[in-house]
């Protein structure tokens, strides 16, 4: 049986050590988990575009994400071209409109209106095809496999349209990333601004809400999220 060397901090190790803890078993049973876990993402981020319900085998993406696609689909076969591109994928974003992505760019004080208008200012893609909408270019395929990596990397066993969203930001060639970078979603900022509005959804729900609406007491969490985030990216500005 093949051998794998752990490396541990040396006050995780000595805490290991000093409970006797069993270190193959655990970490077997932790890779065992994390395979599943990343198999099943990147299974259902290989999109089958050629059925009448694409978006059918995406069962790791959650229900908006699995929208947004469908809305992206839609937009190219609709426009006649072959290629789903990044833009395509932004607009699906956009036009599922309830979505933590939204939630993600307004934090970075990005309207969402914004970059409806300048999608719309952009020229359209004129090579039409019989097989519309059935193929990611070169650049949407890796904004997906951007947004798997992101998802892996927050340890989540879900995709969804934040991770879409910095997958987007992150892909280097696509017109989507361009537009979104030209507005201020710095991909380091971007993340961290998921992973504080993720915060403060559980912290929202963590809390009894006495005479507060469970809508009011996710307001005021998103409230702390916008100030921590102004922080953010004026620290992240003067560097």
């Amino acid at each position: 049986m093949p051998k794998v060397n752990v490396y541990l901090p040396d006050d995780l190790a000595a805490a290991v050590k000093d409970l006797g803890l069993p270190v193959s078993p655990i970490c077997q049973h932790a890779l065992e988990i994390a395979v599943r876990r990343v198999s099943g993402l990147m299974e259902t981020a290989k999109l089958d575009l050629t059925g009448d319900d694409p978006t059918a085998r995406l069962k790791n993406f959650t229900d908006k994400a699995r929208a947004a696609v469908s809305f992206a689909i839609q937009r190219a076969r609709d426009s006649g071209v072959a290629m789903i591109t990044t833009e395509h994928l932004l607009a699906g974003i956009l036009d599922e409109g309830g979505n933590l992505a939204l939630q993600v760019l307004r934090s970075l004080e990005i309207e969402p209106d914004d970059l409806r208008e300048e999608l719309a200012a952009r020229p359209a893609p004129t090579a039409e095809s019989d097989n519309a909408g059935r193929q990611l270019d070169t650049s949407a395929a890796a904004a997906l496999k951007a947004a798997l990596h992101e998802a892996i990397t927050f340890g989540h066993n879900y995709i969804g349209c934040e991770h879409l969203l910095l997958g987007l930001i992150n892909e280097p060639d696509g017109t989507a990333g361009e537009i979104l970078r030209s507005h201020g979603a710095e991909p380091r900022l971007a993340r961290r601004a998921v992973a504080a509005i993720l915060s403060g959804y559980v912290y929202a729900k963590s809390q009894t809400a006495g005479d507060q609406s469970g809508a009011t007491v996710l307001q005021d969490a998103l409230a702390k999220i916008g100030e921590r985030l102004d922080r953010l990216e004026a620290r992240v500005g003067s560097q």
